[in-house]
């Protein structure tokens, strides 16, 4: 499985959210794609879209379990995805910045 360590994330880097809703709402990185893992394969094509094209996807959840399901598949499917190791949790704790929808502060839950 490829994985990434937080720190080695930079800005401007594409990274993919997969928690659900009420995560999302309550803190996720600035500028992140939000498709929960539930919605994803229905969902596909908004990353598809959104992704750069030659680009890698970084792909983050909580603590880094469901967004390892979500890199295998994408990987399965040629695209060059990693798996944030840790997750929001380790992005938080490493002083990354949480927002809500609104940009201001907000928390992992």
């Amino acid at each position: 499985m490829p994985t990434v360590q937080v720190g080695d994330l930079k800005d401007g880097d594409f990274l993919l959210d997969v928690r659900e809703d009420d995560e999302w709402k309550a803190g996720h990185a600035d500028g992140a794609l939000h498709i929960p893992i539930s919605e994803f394969v229905a969902r596909y094509g908004e990353l598809t879209e959104a992704a750069p094209q030659d680009g890698r996807i970084h792909v983050i959840c909580r603590s880094g379990g469901r967004s390892a399901q979500v890199t295998m598949y994408l990987a399965q499917q040629g695209i060059d995805a990693v798996n944030v190791d840790g997750g929001m949790q380790l992005w938080e704790a490493a002083g990354r910045p949480v927002v809500t929808d609104d940009g201001t502060p907000g928390h992992v839950l």
